[in-house]
């Protein structure tokens, strides 16, 4: 083949090895530019893409999980049970007001659904401590004013420990427990638990009809990932309220 032929097809090589080479960077740049930006989701079960997505009952060896009998005091010293949330859709959690790590996050988090659902009267959130020997009603008072808790129907509540730990293990199998060696004295998981206006536990499932369960309550919508790598999942909470205060 002539020399001429052989340097333009070197000269056409190049010039296509250059136009894939930007076409990759470009591709890299709009690809990062909106996973910053937060229009790329995951495709997966946590998608908040599609609004087909069901809230099914959290299923326990063929029964729908019901929230137990409860009892305790709130903030202002009113004894509250489970037969005073029948009727409003409610976000479940426990926590502890000295704990330096996870529950400041999660308290703004519900904080922030307290806000979007202010105008609803069917919502409310139920807040256990898991270290009532600390937390009293007044020390529960002081915690709802520092973090701007002011839904009447958020109760911030305290009582028997043991009563409390086995609300948390055994009725909503959330981890928590008393640790000299954890940050605060206290482990204790940072999810949210979801109810109905029956008292059903609930959760969003996927295609295949498997439950999400709890909703992690450790990452804020602003911050959509936490240094594991974690997805929030408020924004998906928010929506299947929605879905259960219209049910």
């Amino acid at each position: 083949m002539p020399t001429g032929a052989n340097n333009k097809r070197k000269h056409t090589y190049i010039w296509v090895s250059a136009i894939i080479l930007i076409f990759g960077i470009f591709a890299v740049y709009e690809i990062t530019k909106r996973v910053k930006g937060g229009t790329i989701v995951e495709n997966d079960r946590m998608s908040t893409s599609s609004n087909d997505v069901k809230v099914g009952f959290v299923v326990n060896q063929g029964e729908k999980r019901k929230v137990p009998d409860f009892s305790f005091y709130n903030q202002d010293s009113v004894l509250v049970t489970n037969g005073d949330f029948l009727g409003k859709v409610y976000v479940v959690e426990f926590f502890f007001t000295t704990c330096p790590t996870i529950c400041p996050v999660m308290t703004k988090n519900l904080v922030e659904l307290q806000e979007t659902f202010k105008n609803d009267a069917d919502f409310g959130v139920a807040s256990f401590t898991i270290n009532p020997r600390y937390d009293t009603p007044s020390v529960l008072t002081e915690y709802a004013d520092k973090y701007g808790i002011t839904d009447k129907d958020w109760h911030l509540m305290t009582g028997d420990q043991e009563k409390i730990y086995e609300l948390a293990q055994q009725g909503f199998y959330i981890f928590a427990t008393e640790d000299e060696d954890a940050p605060g004295g206290f482990e204790h998981s940072g999810m949210f638990a979801l109810v109905d206006k029956n008292g059903y536990i609930r959760s969003r499932e996927d295609e295949f009809g498997n439950p999400l369960i709890y909703y992690r309550g450790t990452i804020t919508e602003k911050q959509k990932v936490n240094s594991d790598g974690e997805t929030q999942q408020i924004t998906i909470l928010k929506e299947d309220i929605k879905k259960l205060l219209a049910e």
